[in-house]
């Protein structure tokens, strides 16, 4: 790993003069009392793409409590899921990892336990730890029992592998293996248990560290609450320009679905907003907001994830710093991505980082230690296509970057796409081979080259890289969630197999 991925040569090779102590000091300003630790609130949601905020300029979508939110946070408008599908995006969460390092590029592995987790790297810094709602990391079945063992070290415990069931939504609570089922619709009663969470914290004052994942706005996308449905009147919505003439009565109607879901999870922000004010832990919670990858919506005529397009690969992201830090709220348009929010967030807490983090630490920009760079190019990839991007429907491996202007990706045979973001916000002119953008074209190539040296990624074929790995795949080239036969596969470092 080059330089800028290891924190303790970052911290070295700065010229700031000026420690983390010393910078939370500085965010204290005004205040006598020293600076505490602070709580996490880290609110992860399924499917919810960049694009779907009222914040973030739709003129659609109902979302009050977010947009509050986005203006006293700092807000990420170029956040990018690396590999835009549940399993893979959650590994690189929980472990600051890219997919070939933890090996999860596939949906219904086990992750391993090689790498320190996000949970383990709170516990041993003194915090409580929890869990709420979707994991989708144990590749045991999607609705069997998980052990403390495989729970990469969180604590409270109120969980199922992957349910989208959300009005009969099945969970373990701690080590009780009876299922129970969350009452009404599963995000509202989730809320409920994570405010719960939060006011025993308050009563304890004990830190915590609580991951509260949602399985909406996921499909299905017209199984929210009722009333919210209502809202949206379908043939009254904006969609994007990139939705073909022959789907747009399709699209209008998955579109409301889907921001019904979005509009009963932004009610879920305001609820636990309003409890960490209350109880005055506003104070000293980070609070996250986020989703694993985002959804096509038709866009180009296609749903869901894994494809390198901005409709899939884009995602919400604010970090709302303490109140009592007087950070400023801002936005940051330079990417972050999975493997970075790890260690961002230990950089904030002031919690060592783990040296199996492969991502960067964004801290000293969040905190204005240091000015974000002119721009930062993320990595985004697909190893090996499965499910509803499978190569006899389009699908293919590729290897791209994103960064804050620019889209270029490579598949197997070379060049692949390439696009002016800011020129063509609805990527429609693939610039590959434009003489006009040659030189640039030339560059991103090289940006895109140092990755893949930095993640050690020879760019191998996806079934090459499974049968190196040595998974077991169904017809649909990932794992049969549904198939005890294929259940309990632990995932390996794609890296040191090659």
């Amino acid at each position: 790993m080059k330089d800028s991925y290891n924190r303790r040569e970052f911290l070295k090779n700065t010229a700031i003069g000026i420690s983390f102590a010393a910078a939370f000091s500085k965010c204290y300003a005004g205040t006598s009392k020293p600076r505490r630790s602070p709580n996490l609130l880290f609110i992860l949601t399924d499917q919810w793409r960049a694009q779907a905020t009222g914040y973030a300029g739709n003129p659609d979508v109902k979302t009050p409590h977010l947009d509050k939110l986005a203006q006293e946070s700092v807000n990420y408008s170029n956040a990018v899921s690396n590999c835009p599908v549940c399993s893979p995006y959650r590994a690189s969460l929980m472990t600051g990892q890219y997919p070939l390092t933890h090996g999860v590029f596939l949906n219904d592995l086990q992750l391993n336990t090689n790498a320190v987790s996000f949970a383990h790297a709170y516990n041993s810094a003194g915090y409580k730890t929890g869990y709420i709602g979707k994991w989708h990391l144990d590749g045991n079945g999607r609705r069997e029992y998980i052990p403390p063992e495989r729970r990469q070290g969180f604590e409270y415990w109120k969980v199922l592998e992957c349910t989208h069931n959300y009005n009969h939504s099945e969970y373990y609570a701690g080590d009780d293996k009876i299922m129970r089922v969350w009452p009404g619709y599963d995000a509202f009663a989730q809320t409920e248990d994570a405010i719960g969470y939060i006011h025993k914290r308050a009563e304890d004052d004990h830190l915590f560290a609580l991951f509260l994942s949602y399985g909406s706005p996921h499909a299905p996308y017209r199984t929210g609450p009722k009333e919210l449905i209502d809202q949206y009147d379908a043939t009254d919505l904006t969609l994007r320009k990139n939705i073909f003439a022959k789907d747009q009565k399709e699209a209008k109607e998955t579109t409301a679905g889907y921001y019904a879901h979005i509009s009963a999870l932004d009610k879920c922000v305001g609820k636990l907003m309003k409890k960490l004010e209350a109880s005055g832990l506003d104070k000293n919670t980070i609070v996250v907001f986020t989703s694993d990858h985002g959804d096509m919506l038709h866009s180009r005529g296609m749903l869901k994830k894994q494809r390198p397009w901005d409709e899939s690969i884009r995602v919400p992201f604010l970090l709302r710093c303490p109140s009592a830090w007087r950070t400023k709220p801002k936005v940051i348009d330079v990417p972050i991505s999975a493997p970075d929010i790890m260690p961002t967030i230990l950089g904030l807490s002031d919690i060592k980082i783990p040296y199996t983090c492969e991502g960067q630490d964004l801290s000293p920009e969040i905190l204005d230690i240091e000015e974000s760079p002119e721009d930062r190019a993320a990595l985004i990839l697909c190893p090996n296509p499965f499910g509803q991007w499978l190569r006899t429907s389009g699908g293919k491996e590729y290897r791209g970057i994103r960064t804050k202007r620019y889209t270029y990706v490579k598949d197997l045979k070379g060049p692949w796409l390439f696009y002016d973001n800011k020129m063509d916000p609805f990527q429609q002119s693939n610039l590959i081979g434009n003489p006009a953008y040659s030189e640039l074209q030339k560059k991103l190539e090289s940006q895109l080259q140092d990755l893949l040296t930095r993640t050690c990624d020879t760019f191998l074929s996806g079934p090459e890289l499974v049968a190196r790995c040595g998974y077991k795949v169904d017809q649909n080239e990932t794992v049969a969630c549904n198939d005890p036969a294929f259940h309990g596969q632990i995932s390996v470092s794609c890296r040191e197999k090659l």
